[in-house]
């Protein structure tokens, strides 16, 4: 799954997830989080934009399933605002 990762991603603590298709998101995001985890990120930004909220629904399942993800919550309306989500993952 590490393919689904971004070059770069884990670089900037942030992804990306408008280049996906929503039948895609989930795999992107599981391979992502866990590379992040590995590495011992603790934050991150999941940049799944605004539309009719398919992708962030997505992103906000996936979070709520991950074991080492201790938070997540919309970003501040300068990093993206409900078309970002904020994580904080344990270590």
């Amino acid at each position: 799954m590490s393919g689904f990762c971004p070059p770069g991603a884990l670089s900037t603590r942030h992804v990306d997830l408008h280049p996906f298709a929503p039948r895609d998101v989930k795999a992107a995001l599981e391979a992502y989080l866990e590379e992040a985890h590995k590495l011992g990120l603790t934050a991150l930004r999941i940049i799944h934009g605004r539309g009719i909220g398919v992708q962030r629904e997505i992103v906000r399942t996936v979070l709520a399933r991950v074991d080492y993800v201790a938070s997540f919550t919309d970003a501040p309306g300068d990093a993206g605002g409900w078309g970002a989500t904020i994580v904080t993952l344990r270590r």
